[in-house]
C-alpha cells in the first residue's frame, strides 16, 4: 500500500519544469523552411550595403536571379538602378497617393499576419508591389470594389519560383483573411435560388404529385365497424392475397396464434402488432398501411370497433377520404352491433359526420350463412335505411358478400357455386379502387395536424400526421399551434422513405429542429408563417344533435373531438334552433336541445384549440360531441371568438 501511497501523491511537475516540451506547439519556434531562411540572412546582409534606397521585391528577384550569393545579388540590383531610376520615382508618385486611402487595411492585413505567423512583419513594405503572397490588402479591396485604387500586378515569371519557399508563408496569411470574407458572399447567394425552387415547385406541385405517384391517385382509406366484425382478419387478409405480407412472415402469426390459442386471429396480427392488442384480441389503436391497386395508392386505416376505443376510432376517421363498412352477417351478431348501444350505427354517423361520403358495406363471415341471398338482402335493406338517414347517397354505397378468414371475393371474384350464382358484383379490391378520390387542397396553406409526436435518433424529434392543405419542403420554417413556436422542417418521411416535398392527403412524418419537444401535443396543428391558423378557447358553431337520453342545457360538458384532438368543453351559449333543410332560424335562444334538432351554439374550451372555419377549411371545420361515452352531436364551425 506505501508503494501506492508513493505513486498517488508524487509531484510530476517538478521533472518538466526545465523544459516543458509537451506543452508547446510547433509553430512557437519558427516554422520556416531552409529556403526561405537563406532568402532572410541574404536580405539583411543587402540591407547592410543598400540601406532603404532599393525595394524589397527588387533585393529578392536579385537574390533568386544569383541564387543566393549576396554579391552578385548587389551587383545586379546597383546595375539595374541606374536603368530603372525614371521609372520607379513614376510609380512612387503614382502608388503613394493611392496607397494612402489604404493604409489601415494595411495594417489590418499585417496585424492578421503577425498573429497567425509570427515574424512574417519582416517581409511586408507599404507603398511597394508586394510580391510573396502578400495581395491580402488587393484581394480585400477587390471585394469591396476599390480595385482601381490598388495595383493589381501579378509576380512575374521570374517571381513564380519565389512561391517554393515564401509562399508558405503567404498563404497562411492569406487564406484566413480570404475565408473571412467568401463565406459572407457564399451565404447571401442562396437564399434567393431557395425561393425561387418554392416559387417553381408551387406551380408544378400537381404535376410532381402525379409523376410521383405514377399517375395513380393517392386515397384515404378507414375501416371500420362493430367490435368483432371481423374487420382486422379481412384486412390482414386482404394485404396477404396482395403480396404485402409474405409467407414466412404469415406462417410465424399462424404458429404464434396457434400457441395463444387465437388460431382465427392469425391474419388479425398482421395490423394487430402490440402484445396486449394480440392477447385480448381487441384492435385498440388505428393500425396504418399502404397497399397499391390498378389506379390507386391507398393508405389503409384499421379503426378499433371497440366502445371504449371510440376517440381513436374519430382520429383514424378524421384523416379518411373513403370508408369501408365491415358488418358480421351472423345470426344475432349483426343485431347485436346494428341495434341501440352498436357501434355499426355510430361509427356510420361519425364517418358521414367528419366528411365521408363514399362507403363500402362488406357484409363479413358469409360462409357461416352459406352464402345464403335472404341473409345478405335482410341486411342491406336494415342497413341502407339507416345510411340514407345518415346522409349516404344510395349511389355512394355498395354491398359486398364476403369471408375475411377464407379470404373468399376481397381480391379476386369468389369461385363458390353458392354465392356466383345470385351475386355478380364487384370483389371488395374493385370497389376500392373505383372509388373516386376527393379535390386535394394543394394550393391553400399548409396544415398538418400531428397524431403522434415521438423523438428521433439524431438530432430534433418526429411528428406523424396527415397533411390537409397546401404542401411541404424539406427546410421550411413552421409555426405550431396553439403553442406558436416556431421550428425547421429538417426532413420529411412518407410511407417509409424519405422525401424532399409532400402535399395534401399524404401521411408524413416530419423531423423538427429549433423547438423543444415537451411543447408539442397530439392535436398541435403545423401551418406556414405567413398564413397562420387561429387558436382559441370561444367558438360558435352549427351542430346536429344525435339520439341522446339527455336534453343537452346551456353549461352542459361535452368532450370535444376535433381531428387528433380530444378536448373538454361546455356548451357556454345556446344561440338558436335551425331548420334542417333551409338553414333558418326557427328559434331564438332555446333553453334545451333535444335529440335531432339543428342548431348554433357557443362553446368553450378548458385549453386553446387551432380550429379553421368551415366555409375555408372543409377538412378543419368539422367537429364531433361526446359525452358520458356516446356520440350526442356533430357540427361545422361557423366563428371563431378570442
Amino acid at each position: 500500500m506505501a508503494r501506492h501511497r508513493n505513486v498517488r501523491g508524487y509531484n510530476y511537475d517538478e521533472d518538466f519544469e526545465d523544459d516543458d516540451l509537451y506543452g508547446q506547439s510547433v509553430e512557437d519556434d519558427c516554422c520556416i523552411s531552409p529556403s526561405t531562411a537563406r532568402l532572410y540572412s541574404c536580405l539583411d546582409q543587402m540591407r547592410e550595403v543598400l540601406g532603404k534606397t532599393a525595394s524589397e521585391q527588387v533585393m529578392v528577384e536579385a537574390v533568386l536571379n544569383s541564387k543566393f550569393d549576396v554579391q552578385k545579388a548587389l551587383d545586379f540590383v546597383l546595375a539595374q538602378d541606374s536603368k530603372q531610376n525614371v521609372k520607379t520615382k513614376n510609380e512612387e508618385a503614382v502608388t503613394t497617393g493611392k496607397t494612402t486611402k489604404g493604409k489601415p487595411r494595411d495594417s489590418q492585413s499585417t496585424r492578421i499576419d503577425s498573429k497567425i505567423v509570427p515574424k512574417v512583419t519582416k517581409m511586408t513594405v507599404s507603398g511597394k508591389k508586394q510580391a510573396m503572397g502578400f495581395e491580402v490588402p488587393s484581394v480585400i479591396a477587390e471585394e469591396n470594389g476599390h480595385s482601381a485604387n490598388t495595383p493589381q500586378k501579378r509576380p512575374s515569371s521570374e517571381d513564380s519560383s519565389v512561391t517554393s519557399g515564401v509562399v508558405e508563408l503567404g498563404s497562411k496569411s492569406a487564406l484566413p483573411s480570404q475565408t473571412i470574407q467568401i463565406p459572407e458572399e457564399q451565404s447571401t447567394v442562396p437564399t434567393p435560388v431557395k425561393k425561387s425552387s418554392k416559387t417553381r415547385q408551387q406551380i408544378d406541385v400537381k404535376a410532381e404529385l402525379e409523376k410521383r405517384q405514377g399517375g395513380k391517385q393517392l386515397l384515404n382509406l378507414v375501416v371500420i365497424g362493430h367490435v368483432d366484425a371481423g374487420k382486422s382478419t379481412l384486412v390482414g387478409h386482404l394485404l396477404y392475397l396482395l403480396g404485402n405480407v409474405n409467407k414466412r412472415t404469415m406462417h410465424k402469426y399462424e404458429q404464434e396464434s396457434k400457441k395463444a390459442g387465437k388460431a382465427s386471429f392469425a391474419y388479425a396480427w398482421v395490423l394487430d402488432e402490440t402484445g396486449e392488442e394480440r392477447e385480448r384480441g381487441v384492435t385498440m389503436d388505428v393500425g396504418m398501411t399502404k397497399f397499391e391497386t390498378k389506379t390507386k395508392v391507398i393508405t389503409l386505416m384499421d379503426a378499433p370497433g371497440h366502445k371504449d376505443f371510440i376517440p381513436n376510432m374519430i382520429t383514424g376517421a378524421a384523416q379518411a377520404d373513403v370508408a369501408v363498412l365491415v358488418v358480421d352477417a351472423s345470426r344475432g351478431e349483426f343485431e347485436a352491433g346494428f341495434e341501440t348501444g352498436g357501434q355499426t350505427r355510430e361509427h356510420g354517423l361519425l364517418v358521414r359526420s367528419l366528411g365521408v361520403t363514399q362507403l363500402a358495406v362488406a357484409v363479413n363471415k358469409m360462409d357461416q350463412v352459406n352464402w345464403q341471398q335472404e341473409r345478405f338482402q335482410e341486411i342491406t335493406s336494415k342497413l341502407g335505411q339507416f345510411l340514407k338517414q345518415a346522409g349516404f347517397k344510395e349511389s355512394d354505397v355498395a354491398y359486398i358478400p364476403t369471408s375475411g378468414l377464407g379470404g373468399e371475393n376481397l381480391v379476386t371474384s369468389c369461385q363458390s357455386s353458392e354465392l356466383t350464382e345470385w351475386y355478380k358484383g364487384k370483389c371488395l379490391l374493385e370497389q376500392i379502387d373505383s372509388f373516386k378520390p376527393p379535390q386535394r387542397s394543394v394550393d391553400k396553406p399548409f396544415r398538418l395536424c400531428v397524431s403522434d409526436v415521438f423523438k428521433d435518433q439524431g438530432s430534433g424529434f418526429c411528428v406523424t400526421g396527415k397533411i390537409e392543405a397546401g404542401y411541404i419542403q424539406t427546410g421550411d420554417r413552421l409555426l405550431a399551434m396553439p403553442p406558436n413556436e416556431t421550428c425547421t422542417a429538417k426532413g420529411i418521411t412518407l410511407h417509409d422513405e424519405p422525401v424532399d416535398w409532400a402535399a395534401a392527403g399524404d401521411h408524413v412524418s416530419l423531423t423538427l429542429t429549433g423547438m423543444d419537444i415537451i411543447k408539442i401535443n397530439v392535436g398541435c396543428i403545423f401551418c406556414g408563417l405567413k398564413e397562420p391558423i387561429k387558436a382559441c378557447t370561444r367558438f360558435r358553431a352549427r351542430v346536429l344533435i344525435f339520439n341522446i337520453d339527455v336534453p343537452i342545457t346551456k353549461g352542459f360538458p361535452v368532450l370535444l373531438h376535433y381531428q387528433t384532438v380530444s378536448e373538454p368543453a361546455t356548451i357556454r351559449r345556446l344561440l338558436s334552433i335551425l331548420h334542417k333543410s333551409t338553414g333558418e332560424v326557427t328559434k331564438k335562444k332555446p333553453k334545451v336541445l333535444t335529440k335531432g334538432q339543428n342548431a348554433l351554439i357557443e362553446l368553450q374550451t378548458q385549453r386553446p384549440v387551432a380550429l379553421e372555419l368551415y366555409k375555408d377549411f372543409k377538412e378543419l371545420g368539422r367537429f364531433m360531441l361526446r359525452y358520458s361515452g356516446s356520440t350526442i352531436a356533430a357540427g361545422v364551425v361557423t366563428e371563431i371568438k378570442e
